[in-house]
């Protein structure tokens, strides 16, 4: 379901006025502004006008104003005179004389000065309102709107200065030019699609959160609330970078600085917004150094804590951003928090923490560890549900795709970003994958491995597009694997590209479709329709890179290519890329969305496949699961704030 897109935050879209009609409402409502504006100046006249006569009466002290007791509330600087009853009902007896009263009788009348004074200069702003045109009333209000919302601005809470903190150190971010024409030449092509895909969002989406490039407009989904938050631009940031498109780069730094403001009434996912926003911001810091970047993540960051108010710590799916109320997806097991999401908050976290010196945002991800290290898992497997207020598991569906996967690859690139000391991580990762290869992955009739979904006690043979990342995770894991079993992990990953290229390669369009069965003599290949489609995902070509990293085996640049010509042939439309509704299908449909994904991921993980290993470095960058790369944090001499002593 998505929800209406609104204007952006900027205004760029805000359509004009005709003349005639359509201005009318508008003059009108100045009108009435004005009217008012004048009204209350002569109230207030009138009123200091009245309050003056109240203190021009004869000072007479048996007048019935001083026996109410009341002259020290009104005016409480002034002494109650001779014999006066305060406020309480006692007697004041001075003992001064004439003395007092001579100087009480002066403080009077400097009083009664002022209040003339001041009386007398409201009746001449008055008069001179009154001789005032219509045009010079509306532009002396619009001068004072104008002023109030500057002031707010100025009163708005600055943010406390973020600490000085060393910058890791970073590596490989220029790099990357091949020596091999051939392989230049696919580079530059997947760079020209990149070019292709941010001019049509910068000319028919700007500052939405997505495009719809057939209908040429901007489009947005439930994940981001009804809020326009430019997650195209936050999210492509870093790739733009890294291929060396600084002039596009800056304009989307340009409408962080101005228009990307967190303070909106929007329910967001916390899951989302973390991997897209903070993701992408910390990433867009680290490559450029522009500290707008971190300024933005730690704001945004800030206003998803609230998320993590539960009995549990477990946090909500979705957080408002103005308010800080939570909740959870209906659909998700009786109001349970789901596996991949509240378990792949990790890695932007412990930057968080790095960068602020806020311990909260290390302790609620260790709390969270901590939390599921004490609970029982059915067969060794992490269910996909678990309830944030009981601490309970939902219903028992494990899976390495949708709900779960991110959960296992945060596990195993905490241990790497850790620059390896998080020990933890790795043996809770190790402990993951032997049960899951224990239970979920299995060989077909055909002799292609899969990785299936365990559903209450049964294995659903069936693989998603979004699993086929665990062949990059894999190999990524090989290497300090338990028992020298790093080359079955290697091979392991090989086996899953395999069959995920068969996903491709059994389709009309080239393209996979979003999930495929493994039974009754059908292998790779999707049944039902609402399965078909392909939506411009990364996970085959995330795995496709990191396989050529480790292997430097070059079927997987051929696969890749075959998959950028494809998408080249069949997604790109004029006014940007379209996802497919059926890759069965030789004159497919579209669904007219370009995915803020497409360009921070698949583009990425294209552009890197044709580039050497120079560029982003594994033993210097992680990244996240948005393909936003953080630098290995080495804390050998570092201890996080909230955390203990590392070794």
């Amino acid at each position: 379901m998505t929800t209406p897109a609104l204007l952006p935050l900027s205004g760029r879209r805000i359509p004009t006025l005709s003349p005639g009609a359509a201005s009318f409402p508008h003059h009108r409502a100045t009108l009435r502004l004005s009217e008012k504006f004048i009204l209350l100046l002569i109230l207030s006249a009138f009123i200091t006008l009245c309050f003056g006569a109240f203190f021009f009466l004869p000072d007479n002290s048996k007048h019935k104003r001083f026996d109410l007791g009341l002259e020290d509330v009104l005016i409480p600087h002034i002494e109650a005179p001779k014999g006066a009853k305060h406020p309480g009902g006692q007697v004041v007896i001075h003992g001064q004389g004439g003395h007092d009263e001579h100087r009480h009788r002066e403080e009077e009348e400097s009083l009664r000065d002022k209040i003339r004074v001041d009386h007398e200069r409201a009746l001449q702003e008055a008069k001179e309102k009154l001789r005032k045109s219509r045009d010079e009333l509306r532009a002396e209000i619009q001068t004072e709107k104008s002023k109030v919302v500057e002031d707010l601005k100025k009163k708005k809470e600055v943010p406390k200065p973020l600490p000085p903190v060393p910058m890791p150190k970073v590596v490989g971010v220029n790099d990357g030019d091949s020596v091999e024409p051939d392989v230049k030449e696919k580079r530059d092509k997947i760079r020209e699609m990149m070019k292709h895909a941010w001019d049509s969002y910068r000319q028919y989406g700007w500052g939405h959160n997505e495009l719809k490039p057939l209908a040429k407009k901007g489009h947005s989904t439930n994940i981001f609330g009804n809020s326009q938050m430019g997650a195209t631009i936050v999210d492509a940031l870093d790739s733009l970078y890294m291929m060396g498109l600084h002039d596009e780069f800056k304009d989307g730094q340009e409408w962080i600085e101005q228009n990307l403001d967190f303070s909106v009434n929007a329910e967001v996912s916390v899951f989302e917004v973390n991997i897209r926003f903070i993701g992408g911001l910390l990433a867009a810091y680290y490559l450029s150094g522009q500290e707008v970047f971190k300024v933005k993540a730690v704001q945004l960051a800030e206003k998803l804590l609230p998320a993590f108010n539960t009995p549990t710590g477990i946090p909500w799916a979705m957080v408002n951003l103005k308010s800080g109320v939570g909740r959870n997806w209906g659909w998700a097991s009786a109001g349970s928090s789901i596996l991949a999401e509240f378990g792949t908050l990790h890695m932007e976290f412990v930057h968080l923490t790095y960068l602020t010196g806020n311990p909260a945002y290390y302790q609620k991800v260790m709390h969270i560890r901590k939390l599921l290290a004490k609970m029982d898992r059915p067969n060794g497997l992490y269910p996909n549900y678990l309830n944030p207020r009981t601490g309970r598991w939902g219903q028992h569906h494990t899976s390495v795709g949708g709900l779960g996967d991110s959960f296992y690859e945060y596990l195993l690139k905490a241990w790497l970003m850790s620059d390896k000391t998080d020990t933890e991580a790795r043996k809770t990762y190790d402990d993951a994958i032997e049960a899951i290869e224990r239970h979920l992955i299995r060989k077909s009739n055909g002799g292609l491995t899969f990785i299936g979904e365990w559903k209450n006690g049964h294995l659903e043979r069936k693989m998603g597009h979004l699993t086929c990342f665990a062949g990059g995770m894999f190999a990524l894991g090989a290497d300090g694997s338990p028992d020298d079993k790093a080359g079955h992990y290697l091979q392991l990953g090989a086996e899953i590209a395999h069959t995920c290229h068969e996903s491709y390669d059994r389709t009309v369009l080239k393209l996979g479709p979003e999930a495929f069965k493994f039974d009754s003599g059908l292998e790779a290949v999707a049944v039902r329709q609402n399965e078909k489609y392909y939506i411009l995902r990364p996970e085959v070509i995330e795995t496709y890179w990191y396989m050529w990293r480790f292997t430097h085996d070059p079927k997987y640049r051929q696969w890749g290519w075959e998959a950028a010509q494809a998408i080249d042939k069949y997604c790109r439309v004029s006014g940007g890329f379209s996802g497919v509704k059926d890759v069965y299908s030789s004159n497919p449909t579209y669904d007219d969305v370009q995915q803020s994904f497409f360009l921070a991921e698949t583009l990425k993980y294209l552009y890197l496949l044709f580039s050497s290993d120079d560029l982003m470095p594994l033993e210097s960058w992680v990244f996240n699961t948005e393909a936003h790369p953080l630098p290995v944090l080495h804390l050998a001499n570092l201890t996080l704030p909230g955390s203990q002593a590392q070794r």
